[in-house]
This record gives C-alpha cells, structure tokens and sequence, in this order.
C-alpha cells in the first residue's frame, strides 16, 4: 500500500516500505478496538482527522477525503461510528496504492480520477466545485411541481 507520493526516490521509498512492514508485523489491536488501532500505528495528523470526519457528520456538514492519511482516517472514524460516512465525500482516487485499497474498502467512489500523487489536497480543491454546484441544483433549482410542469 506504499507508494512513491509526489516521487519519492528508491532509497526514501525502500525505508519507507520498510516502517510500514515493521508497523503491520506488529501484533495489533483487534480491529473492533479503532482507537488502540490508531494509538498503535496511526499519527497525530490521523488522530485529528479522525476528529473532525466524527465532528463533521455529527454536525451533518460534508467532508471531501483527500489522499492516503484521508482514506486512512475515515477508516478508522467508519469503525468507530459508521453513520461517519454519510458526510464523507472522496474528492479524488490518488495514484497511491493505499489510497485507492482505502476507497475500495470504504466503497466511496471518487468524484474525480486524474492519477494525482501531489500531497497538497488538490484532488479536493478540484472536486470542491463539483460539490457546491450539486448543493446549489439541490436547494435553488425549481422541481417540476415548483415550476408548474408536471401536467402535460
């Protein structure tokens, strides 16, 4: 699930591979623990990205996924409340091997596919738009009973 991000070169890649097989060798908490999951291998980036994906759906508010930490987060916030991914949107599928095994677990599908590997949250900026657009058609335009076209 590792892959080069916004190109990595061999040695930094082979070193990072090597902390994620160390990470997952091992023993983990069982999968119904979540926090202890993220406690074990998870970072403080995750820990607050989980935080918000919980605030964002208590609050109904809509969170677009951007990347590997992303899909690794909402992950971990599915397990621990998976009403969560009602308000979780995936901007975008990266090129990253984990990002797309992440999606596929979740069963999001991403708004956008554009191969990106940047690592700035531009697949959510890209998607961002395509978002507001859906709630303005959803809120401001007419229904055919509004208009008056539903006779013939």
């Amino acid at each position: 699930a590792t892959g080069r991000a916004t190109g990595t070169p061999d040695e930094p890649l082979a070193r990072k591979t090597a902390v994620a097989r160390r990470a997952v060798e091992i023993p983990p908490p069982p999968p119904a623990d979540p926090i202890g999951v993220l406690a074990a291998i998870g970072g403080f980036e995750h820990a607050a990205m989980v935080g918000l994906l919980l605030g964002g759906a208590s609050l109904r508010t809509p969170v677009i996924l951007d990347g590997v930490s992303a899909g690794a987060a909402a992950l971990v916030a599915r397990a621990i409340a998976p009403e969560v991914l009602a308000a979780c949107i995936a901007g975008h599928r990266s090129a990253e091997p984990g990002h797309v095994a992440a999606l596929n677990k979740l069963g999001l599908r991403p708004l956008v596919d554009l191969d990106l590997r940047l690592g700035e949250g531009t697949g959510a900026l890209l998607a961002l738009p395509m978002v507001q657009s859906t709630a303005r058609a959803m809120h401001e335009v007419a229904t055919f009973d509004s208009a008056g076209v539903t006779e013939k």
